[in-house]
């Protein structure tokens, strides 16, 4: 099993995504603002795993505090403020700051206790979270079949296990025949980097392809499904997912292929009506005009880095979660399930 994150007694481990697939190192976070710092710079990314790191940086922001009640809104806020569109970050923070609401009046050492006992629970049902998500959607994954998958929603991306991948897992854990397509996933290249490595460290047979053979693929009837995460998720079942994955869910309706999301129901933003109201996260030129800092297109060419794109709930075959498949209308199916 692939150790995203995990608490110690030295502080949060967590493996450095941005090394892969070249090395397997994992970095370990003695502060808050160290865990601030790698979901900022995308040691750690992926919505699942960034809740999971959100609760155990409060933690031990928690452990360092020389007065909690003076710091924890601070140490909070720090947190929030690293990434804007997975909404599994604000819910982790909004986990917490109910549980400390409710020790206030404790003596410090219990207000300690409670927060790292809270934190490795985010963790522990994160991935039986993961794991049952897996087995409701592995049932819609088509025998004998490739899956065509986009950026990286498995065990890196989440505490373990993963969403899309948690399904392909279970599929084969099922029995089923299958392989995988992995679009690369520009221009951060989470597919190349980090699907493939997953799944070839689970002998599961993987290919890589660029973002823009999707469409050529799609079309050739090899393609059995489309499996994707979430970084959120709104009430009527638009989906922000990372950039290019609108692209792939036009391409796979036109050649009548389903299209679906695996996100646990942490995913889910009820509070916003459509997808318009999801906020965009937009990273740095350098990553498009560079990779690995090395120049991919002539200095000072203006670019742009939407880091997500939101795909219309019309696109979507079905919406998987934990506790069971979501279809349209979601706007009804969706409230049920959440």
């Amino acid at each position: 099993m692939i150790h995203t994150i995990r608490w110690t007694d030295d502080g949060v481990v967590m493996i450095d995504q941005t090394r892969l697939p070249v090395d397997e190192t994992y970095v370990t976070c003695k502060t808050y603002e160290d865990v601030a710092r790698a979901i900022k710079t995308m040691v750690i990314r992926g919505a699942p795993a960034i809740g999971v790191a959100a609760a155990m940086g409060i933690a031990i922001g928690v452990q360092k505090a020389a007065d909690i009640h003076a710091e924890f809104d601070t140490i909070c806020e720090t947190l929030r403020v690293t990434r804007p569109t997975a909404v599994n970050l604000f819910w982790a923070i909004e986990r917490m700051k109910k549980l400390y609401a409710g020790l206030k009046h404790e003596p410090a050492d219990v207000i300690r206790a409670a927060m790292i006992a809270e934190a490795k629970l985010v963790l522990e049902q994160d991935i039986a979270i993961n794991e049952a998500l897996g087995k409701h959607g592995a049932e819609l994954v088509p025998d004998g079949k490739t899956v065509l998958t986009h950026c990286n929603a498995g065990a890196l991306a989440t505490g373990g296990y993963g969403t899309a991948l948690g399904v392909i897992r279970a599929a084969v854990a099922a029995g089923k025949n299958i392989d995988v397509f992995a679009d690369e996933t520009r221009p951060f290249l989470q597919g190349s980097r980090l699907t493939v490595w997953e799944l070839q460290h689970d002998h599961i047979p993987t290919t890589l392809i660029t973002d823009n053979m999707a469409g050529h693929f799609l079309k050739s009837g090899r393609i059995g499904c489309v499996i994707v995460g979430a970084d959120r998720i709104a009430a009527n079942g638009d989906v922000a997912n990372k950039i290019g994955t609108y692209s792939v869910a036009v391409l796979a309706k036109e050649n009548n292929i389903p299209f679906y999301v695996a996100a646990p129901l942490s995913t889910l933003d009820l509070s916003i009506e459509s997808g318009d109201q999801i906020p965009i996260e937009e990273r740095a030129e350098i990553e498009v005009t560079h990779y690995a800092g090395a120049p991919v297109a002539p200095r000072g060419t203006p670019a742009k880095h939407p880091a997500f794109d939101v795909t219309p709930n019309r696109y979507v075959s079905a919406i998987i979660t934990e506790k069971g498949v979501s279809r349209a209308p979601y706007l009804e199916s969706l409230r049920i399930l959440g």
